[in-house]
């Protein structure tokens, strides 16, 4: 009898430990990353994507997980370096869908990667909340991809910008008619110059000089030679991270004068400003923030406080913000059922970072589309749909 007794709170004690390891396992969301840690795309990342990551997981975390239905589920990361390559994301979206069997996904970074791995994760079935990719083939893919949402606007919205942002200093004498045209060979600045060439010539601006170059470029000095022999009145580089600083580094080097200096991603990283110190001032960029919103402000000190870095005023508040909406949807839908979240993310706007965010139909319609530095502040100058951009200011010759 005693043997049995025994036996029967063995089986009982068995059967606890499976229980509650169980409940252990369903009380927390797996979320699967998949982002460059390595090549061209590495230090933008590093910048943008993993620390707001980072972020909102310690923010859910710390209140207690998503309340999904009844329950408080905490969050997981997976994640994975896709070392700038659409081939290595589409197989780190694989593992991370068959075999770490992840509840949710992260967005990828950058344009190229998105519409690389967009076809997977719809097949997987998961929201797909876009916030580093720019391309006028969002309404097109979020009919072609329905769990797709594109937070960062359209190539041709961004281009537009900087036409708007060029014309105003021109209309009020600041500068000239005359631009110089470059982009990296990448989706993101092939759709950009796609979109910007017409929207300058539209605005009655000659595009005295163009180039296009490869990817992971280092030495940029010939362009800026080449530009600067064209003598235009502005300089437009639709460039990512590594290009962006250093195309300013050697116009900065070569005296290269001109009233307009634009370069794309990476302008409004705070490195930048760091880095170039008072030659930022007057230098534009893709992007913008209004740094005046409290909402922005209290994101911006929580994820100092956390990384020991300050934010981008661009896609790092729109990265956070594509999370928030991901774990909101959660919420609402009250279950970790993939279809229902996505149902869930198209009924109603979210408040974020960024302020109300509306993807009824898949697209966010009201972005920032140019940015400039002004006086150690990087402002939104130029937007579709947001109220508050500030005038462009001429920029001053390189000190």
């Amino acid at each position: 009898m005693f043997r049995r007794l025994t036996m029967l709170m063995a089986v009982s004690a068995a059967a606890f430990v499976m229980a509650t390891g169980f409940a252990a396992a369903q009380d927390t969301l797996k979320i699967g990353a998949s982002a460059p840690k390595t090549g061209p795309l590495a230090g933008g990342a590093a910048v943008t994507h993993w620390p707001n990551v980072k972020l909102w997981i310690d923010d859910v975390n710390k209140r207690g997980g998503l309340k999904v239905g009844n329950k408080q589920m905490k969050l997981e990361l997976v994640e994975y370096d896709d070392k700038t390559s659409g081939e290595e994301a589409v197989k780190n979206i694989q593992r991370l869908a068959t075999v770490d069997k992840v509840d949710f996904l992260v967005t990828p970074y950058s344009t190229g990667i998105n519409v690389a791995t967009a076809p997977l994760i719809a097949k997987y079935g998961y929201p797909h909340i876009a916030t580093t990719a720019a391309t006028d083939n969002v309404p097109e893919f979020a009919k072609r991809w329905p769990n797709s949402f594109w937070l960062l606007g359209t190539s041709k919205q961004l281009a537009e910008g900087v036409a708007d942002a060029l014309k105003k200093l021109a209309d009020s004498g600041a500068i000239g008619k005359k631009v110089a045209l470059v982009n990296v060979a990448d989706a993101f600045g092939l759709e950009l110059v796609r979109a910007g060439k017409p929207a300058l010539q539209k605005a009655g601006f000659e595009i005295v000089y163009e180039a296009s170059y490869p990817l992971g470029t280092q030495d940029v000095a010939p362009i800026i030679s080449a530009a600067k022999a064209a003598n235009p009145d502005a300089f437009v580089a639709f460039s990512y991270p590594p290009d962006t600083f250093a195309l300013t580094d050697q116009a900065r080097i070569q005296k290269f004068d001109v009233g307009a200096f634009y370069v794309g991603v990476g302008t409004a990283f705070p490195g930048f400003a760091g880095r170039f110190k008072d030659n930022a001032n007057g230098v534009m960029g893709v992007g913008g923030v209004n740094p005046d919103s409290k909402a922005f402000q209290d994101y911006r000190a929580r994820h100092k406080q956390l990384t020991g870095a300050d934010v981008d005023s661009w896609a790092s508040a729109m990265t956070y913000a594509g999370l928030e909406i991901l774990g909101q949807a959660i919420e609402r839908a009250g279950t970790t059922d993939k279809a229902a979240v996505i149902a869930e993310i198209k009924k109603k706007p979210f408040m974020t970072v960024v302020g109300e965010v509306n993807l009824a139909d898949n697209i966010n319609h009201n972005v920032w589309t140019v940015g400039q530095w002004q006086n150690g502040s990087f402002n939104g100058v130029a937007s579709a749909g947001i109220p508050g951009a500030k005038a462009p200011v001429k920029k001053e010759p390189w000190k």
